[in-house]
């Protein structure tokens, strides 16, 4: 080896070390990056939202039209992000010597993708840096075409295989997309260049041997765990850290509640009740689904709940007229029948606005002989009465054990009636309340995982001009799969949160 070889390679160890921390104790650190939110992304996020014909858009807009409650369609939940909400980043390298990009660290998809040379045709991969394989010694051609739906349109281009390098792993061969298109408006003003996915390969797209199986099949890490801690301290630059290999201890205190993992592709797992106040809704009595998802910030669970959220803690809502009229003709024969013991799920059936197929209400789907556009008109107008009257029922049967006056409950789901979340977007609240709003907290295992108004609000923008987002939204996902939480940034960054491979569980402990 001549002295040109060594000198070339000793810069190249520098330059690695000083771009990738060195692993610990057979840990493998990513320091992560912190990006506030702006009013430029949550404008973004809007108009994607409203523009393109996602699952998400889908799910919001017929959340109240019963068109999503057919048992055998399993939602995908990666069709539902739009990332303009994530917070937290990180850099990695591909290819030999490694191009560096800016990726979310998601634990709700299973891809690695980043913007390739060859996009020439969407305006977004001119805002980020761009993969060339061509600079590459150890790129090997793939050329398999690739599609993934986001809430935000679709990332398409195709398979190619390098060394990726994660902190001070390098990960060999490693499947990834090159995006040769990217939705323009999200990853135009996105501080992010693609997606490393760490969920599991049961939906990953072209079924890609994700980057993390990689890591365990070629023994780069020392236990098949990962974890996540997410610094919420606004002062400090340090956004956090992802921990490959096992967990650090000065990341958390106390011990974590480890909850088995019950569906692999996503890190889902068994949650209990939802509590308000430290008043439990009911919701979940009977048990619902949650993600862990470090791709998003939000907290996405059933409308019920999400609008006695709103109502608790002052959101702006839509008036849903299906929920009045519910109201005004059926809230008292509705009551009657919870007093008397009728299984809630059969309620809105007894009264004729739902059927019962054994576990829950289904629409009626009355038909008109009127005409086509008559019979879709009421097969929808029935689908909302059903969805708006099952919602009267939690809303009414949660009030009734408080014994609450009946005048009163009827009164309170009224006024939820006002507050269902928006279709479109998240919910504004008033910045100078946040001291006056109520804890939301979860059960999970043998644990209540409480947030306070401060850790549940967004804050978008600085100084007076700031406005606060209810970190709430409204996501209805039928069973199997649901009803579902999704459990973003603003609780894994009060919670610790661990992904263990090897045991198939999730783990949350209190963040140091």
């Amino acid at each position: 080896m001549g002295k040109s070889d060594l000198l070339f390679l000793l810069f190249s160890c520098l330059a690695l070390s000083s771009a990738y921390p060195v692993a610990d104790n057979g840990l493998s650190r990513i320091k992560l990056k912190k990006m506030k939110l702006d009013e430029d992304n949550w404008i973004a996020s809007w108009l994607e939202s409203e523009a393109g014909e996602s699952l998400r858009s889908y799910i919001m807009k017929n959340r109240f039209l019963g068109r999503l409650r057919d048992s055998s369609e399993d939602i995908d939940i990666v069709a539902l992000k739009n990332y303009l909400d994530a917070q937290y980043y990180g850099e990695i390298g591909i290819g030999t010597p490694p191009q560096n990009f800016t990726v979310i660290f998601d634990s709700g998809s299973s891809n690695l993708w980043v913007p390739s040379s060859k996009c020439i045709l969407s305006v977004a991969c001119y805002f980020h840096s761009r993969y060339k394989s061509g600079q590459s010694r150890t790129y090997q051609k793939n050329g398999k075409s690739a599609s993934i739906k986001y809430g935000t349109g679709a990332v398409s281009g195709f398979f190619s295989n390098d060394d990726a390098i994660v902190g001070d792993l390098v990960v060999k061969n490693q499947e990834f997309i090159e995006a040769t298109r990217e939705p323009s408006v999200t990853f135009m003003v996105a501080k992010f260049d693609g997606i490393l996915g760490l969920g599991f390969q049961e939906i990953s797209v072209g079924n890609a041997v994700p980057i993390w199986y990689n890591m365990m099949n070629q023994g780069l890490v020392k236990e098949p765990v990962f974890s996540f801690w997410l610094n919420r301290n606004a002062q400090e630059e340090e956004g956090g850290e992802i921990v490959f290999g096992g967990v650090d201890p000065k990341h958390f205190k106390g011990k974590h509640t480890y909850v088995p993992v019950t569906q692999k592709g996503y890190w889902q797992f068994d949650m209990g009740d939802v509590l308000i106040g430290g008043e439990p809704t009911g919701y979940c009595a009977d048990g619902c689904s949650a993600i862990a998802d470090s791709g998003t910030s939000l907290l996405a669970g059933p409308t019920s709940v999400i609008a006695m959220i709103n109502q608790a803690i002052g959101a702006s809502g839509v008036v849903s007229q299906e929920c009045k009229a519910v109201v005004t003709q059926y809230g008292q024969v509705i009551m009657d029948l919870l007093q008397n013991e009728v299984h809630p799920k059969k309620a809105c059936s007894q009264i004729g606005l739902c059927t019962f197929d054994g576990t829950r209400g289904i629409s009626m789907g009355i038909e008109s002989v009127v005409g086509e556009r008559s019979s879709r008109s009421s097969g929808v107008h029935s689908d909302a009465m059903c969805s708006a009257c099952e919602m009267a029922v939690v809303w009414m049967r949660h009030q009734l054990q408080q014994n609450l006056t009946q005048e009163r409950i009827l009164d309170y789901v009224d006024q939820l009636c006002d507050r269902v979340p928006s279709p479109m977007g998240q919910s504004a609240v008033e910045c100078g309340s946040l001291s006056s709003m109520p804890s939301v907290s979860f059960s999970i295992g043998d644990r209540v995982f409480e947030l306070s108004p401060d850790e549940y609000i967004l804050k978008v923008g600085e100084g007076p001009a700031a406005q606060c987002i209810s970190g709430f939204m409204a996501l209805d996902i039928p069973p199997p799969r649901g009803p579902l939480w999704i459990l973003g940034d603003l609780f894994m960054g009060r919670y610790h949160t661990v992904f263990d491979y090897g045991n198939l569980r999730v783990g949350f402990a209190e963040a140091a």
